[in-house]
């Protein structure tokens, strides 16, 4: 069976796999363009602005519901998480989803342990086994029609924050937004956009690949997950990653007060102002459990005295 599933796996798809190679490749167009320090800081507050919305907003919001919101804000953590460029809110929560109830097991979309780093951690989303989104796994969320419209026209946000980028950097690097296709304007696009979004890609997918291969597994999570700290530190609290597989609904992942999780002080700061509410939190029983089985015992043990 796993056999038959790789071999339906590995098939190219020219399309998507070059369209994926030349976002790669524009960055080098900075070799003519020159580029400034503002290009650079913009490349690296892009990175840590569009992280944060994807661990805290596709990650933690949409795949696990981890805290609560309204719906209007809830448009704008899809907004701002799909200007990373990968697809939609509802595409990524439901193949995530799908990742869990299946995690390194022939039916994984991405277990490095089946199918080897490359697909793991790019060639599932480039190859054409997973193009489509799968509604039935994101009903709570399809049933939006606003963010329905989002996922479907998903280049919407990424184009809107290039055009935004370009013009910033043609007014910062030259004075004018009228600079808007010169070197002081193309210079922001291809380094605070496109290299930006690149370092996202795979700050993203190494949670994929690699944390299902290197580092500490301190929870018996019934699948290969890790934690890592330079991971962690790397995509903003997703290193944690064998907490997470061991108990996926918190909107913390780094369960211990030494295991850095920034995307967690960002939502909770987000709290404060109102923003989003109800941050699920890691019971002690959970916590200082380290079998799946036990923990799954004492969290219905807990709802049946609490009814």
């Amino acid at each position: 069976m796993a056999e038959v599933v790789l071999e339906k796996r590995n098939r190219p798809i020219l399309k998507q796999e070059i369209a994926f190679a030349i976002v790669h490749l524009i960055p080098l167009a900075a070799i003519w363009t020159g580029a400034t320090l503002f290009d650079w800081i913009v490349c690296a507050a892009l990175y840590v602005f569009r992280m944060f919305w994807i661990t805290g907003g596709y990650h933690r919001y949409f795949a696990h519901k981890s805290y609560k919101t309204s719906r209007f804000f809830q448009f704008w953590i899809a907004f701002f998480a799909m200007t990373s460029a990968q697809k939609g809110a509802l595409w990524w929560a439901a193949h995530h989803r799908h990742h869990h109830r299946h995690s390194d097991t022939p039916k994984d979309p991405h277990s490095m342990k089946l199918y080897g780093f490359w697909y793991s951690h790019v060639g599932w989303i480039i190859g054409p086994d997973y193009k489509e989104t799968d509604f039935k796994t994101i009903g709570d969320f399809a049933k939006y029609p606003e963010l329905v419209w989002l996922n479907k026209h998903y280049l919407v946000p990424p184009t809107i924050l290039a055009i935004a980028v370009t013009a910033l950097g043609a007014y910062v690097n030259g004075g004018s937004i009228l600079l808007f296709f010169t070197h002081h304007g193309l210079s922001t696009l291809f380094i605070g956009f496109f290299l930006s979004t690149v370092l996202t890609y795979h700050g993203t997918f190494t949670i994929n690949s690699i944390m299902h291969k290197f580092g500490k597994q301190r929870y018996e999570s019934g699948d290969e997950s890790k934690n890592s700290l330079w991971l962690a530190l790397l995509t903003l609290g997703e290193g944690w990653h064998n907490n997470h597989h061991y108990y996926e609904v918190a909107a913390r992942q780094g369960f211990f007060w030494w295991e850095i999780d920034l995307t967690y002080y960002g939502l909770k700061v987000l709290s404060w102002f109102g923003l989003i509410w109800d941050l699920r939190g890691v019971p002690k029983h959970i916590k200082y459990s380290k079998n799946k089985e036990h923990a799954k015992e004492l969290a219905q043990e807990m709802k049946q005295n609490a009814a």
